[in-house]
């Protein structure tokens, strides 16, 4: 079961302070207690104006994005390439009756056979596949003519096919971009008439199956923070947000799905999937007073407190929390000011 987790420290258990040592800080009531002189606490630490960012640290897993699956249309499988492989435009993933089924680019797939006459999109994605792959002689537009035909005879002289100036169902794979073999479906010798690979594209990603309850921290276009398998960090942006949500399988909460792209590939090392966590930005608070989590001490009858050190004497004040980051907290409350001290229990 994938968890989200929470990177954010709340208040109810960031501090344990003993009986005896809230008693020494004079503690109780609403009033802010006069200054006492004793001993002094074992650590004391400014009092810092600075930007508090909170996170929200959660799972992800590394991969190269959706896996999809290439069906033959019919003949003898005769070579597919192995997993892992890198497949461009005008290459090919698989042979069928010992011909090659070269790979383009596009959103629409080969629904028919495109020949002299043909008009639509689906012919305007092969002349632009076309004329990428170095042909001339022909406009790219929304009609099949005889320029392409010429075109496509030259492209199949070129493959070792038979030159007839058509495209038939079948004869090419249509993919995003370029692909990446992901897993043999299919052998040597078997029919081409099912799956016979599953791919991805080249580029390694994130996905995160986020708990909904955290859906206001993630935008497209945010930048994020990823933990690496082996320690390091490397940034990433949000590229996808899911909208509509999964719900959850026995004690999984309903989630959405997040596409993350990292730009650094190089900083992902040689994993293909791994956990990684991903730290997102749930608040920025800038220009707030802030002290180590550890100087709070929680007062009797609820909130909490900090003990300023003002010379040889110590008065314990009450204060209000915000935001925790990075072990510090956001305080507020009555005389407290940027470069005042405050204890540090042991």
């Amino acid at each position: 079961m994938r968890r989200t987790r929470a990177a954010v420290l709340s208040a109810a258990g960031v501090v344990v302070a003993a009986g005896a040592g809230l008693a020494t800080a004079g503690l109780g009531g609403g009033s802010t207690p006069a200054a006492t002189r004793g001993a002094l606490p074992p650590a004391s630490a400014p009092i810092e104006k600075t930007t508090l960012v909170e996170t929200q640290k959660v799972d992800g897993t590394l991969g190269y994005g959706t896996t999809r699956t290439a069906t033959g249309g019919g003949g003898t499988v005769t070579w597919l390439a192995k997993e892992g492989t890198e497949v461009p435009r005008g290459r090919w993933a698989y042979k069928v009756d010992n011909l090659p089924v070269p790979l383009l680019y596009g959103s629409l797939p080969l629904y028919r056979t495109l020949s002299s006459g043909t008009e639509g999109p689906d012919v305007k994605q092969f002349e632009q596949n076309l004329r990428a792959l170095g042909y001339t002689g022909f406009t790219v537009d929304k009609t099949y003519d005889s320029f392409t035909a010429a075109a496509v005879k030259r492209w199949q002289d070129d493959l070792g096919l038979k030159e007839t100036g058509a495209i038939t169902k079948g004869s090419v794979l249509i993919a995003p971009g370029e692909i990446r073999v992901a897993e043999r479906k299919a052998t040597i010798g078997d029919r081409a008439s099912g799956p016979l690979l599953t791919y991805t594209g080249t580029t390694r990603r994130i996905s995160v199956d986020l708990d909904v309850q955290y859906q206001r921290l993630v935008k497209k276009g945010a930048e994020v923070s990823i933990e690496l398998p082996e320690g390091g960090t490397t940034k990433g942006t949000i590229t996808s947000v899911g909208k509509v949500a999964k719900e959850g399988k026995g004690e999984e909460p309903t989630s959405i799905s997040v596409g993350i792209a990292v730009g650094r590939q190089s900083a992902l090392g040689p994993y293909d999937k791994a956990p990684v966590e991903v730290h997102l930005t749930a608040g920025r608070h800038a220009d707030v007073l802030a002290v180590p989590i550890g100087a709070l001490l929680a007062r009797p009858g609820g909130g909490y407190a900090v003990q300023l050190v003002e010379g040889a004497s110590t008065r314990t004040v009450p204060v209000e929390t915000g935001a925790f980051s990075d072990g510090r907290v956001e305080i507020t409350g009555t005389g407290l000011a940027e470069g005042m001290k405050v204890g540090i229990p042991a």
